[in-house]
């Protein structure tokens, strides 16, 4: 089993990635949104949604909002974060690399690096062409994935923090064009290791990836707040549109 079909569901990675930025999403949704002039009632698809942090934010401005993820814990989650919200949004379970419907919505959105999964080429061709298929012509796709460059030149290779009684060990490094990285859990009733494994792609490997599907890069932020994109950038936030 791929690594990405079980860890999310774990109540480990709930533990690991408890204190995600909230403000960040709000940051990144308002790009977004001032970027492709989203409108109240526009129809919008969030691929690998996870949690529901920016398909709440979304719907709240007034889009119709459908998530997609893999993991029926997280979007359980997302459901119930919704509903606190009295927000109307449709979760559905799914792999990215099966469309949702054809000439469907008006934009798609993959954010937070919820993408480079797959350890073949092809794969990560098919989530691209299955995002480019479920947008109208004209429509636009956002990709918020991590900056190359950066990671490398930042990498932290190994952190150690105590939550409660557990202590968690974090080793990270790059291998072969991914970076990966091992999460050990140790507690007095044992310990557990987990793993993460993203592909290092790179702007021409997304440039690669939406020409087969139909795309046209238009442009890239290197940050949340829309900063020009340049190596030492903390994210790569691509912006395409669906050639007619």
């Amino acid at each position: 089993m791929a690594w990405y079909e079980q860890w999310f569901s774990r109540d480990e990675y709930e533990i690991v990635y408890r204190d995600r930025n909230e403000e960040e999403a709000v940051s990144l949704v308002d790009l977004i949104e001032r970027t492709v002039e989203l409108t109240a009632g526009s129809e919008l698809l969030d691929v690998g949604c996870g949690r529901g942090r920016h398909a709440i934010e979304f719907a709240k401005r007034g889009l119709q909002v459908t998530g997609l993820d893999l993991s029926e814990r997280s979007l359980e989650i997302a459901r119930e974060n919704a509903a606190e919200e009295n927000l109307n949004i449709t979760f559905i379970a799914g792999d990215m690399r099966n469309p949702v419907g054809q000439n469907r919505f008006d934009g798609v959105v993959n954010l937070f690096t919820a993408f480079g999964y797959f350890e073949e080429w092809d794969d990560h061709q098919k989530a691209v062409d299955a995002m480019a298929l479920a947008v109208k012509p004209g429509g636009f796709v956002v990709q918020d994935f991590l900056n190359r460059a950066a990671v490398e030149s930042n990498l932290i290779p190994s952190d150690t923090r105590t939550i409660g009684d557990v202590v968690i060990d974090q080793r990270r490094w790059v291998e072969e064009g991914r970076i990966l990285k091992e999460i050990v859990f140790s507690s007095e009733g044992g310990s557990h290791t987990f793993f993460e494994s993203v592909a290092l792609l790179e702007r021409s490997d997304f440039e690669s990836l939406y020409e087969s599907a139909g795309l046209e890069l238009e442009t890239i932020f290197g940050d949340y707040s829309g900063a020009p994109y340049d190596d030492e950038s903390p994210r790569m936030i691509l912006f395409s549109r669906k050639k007619d």
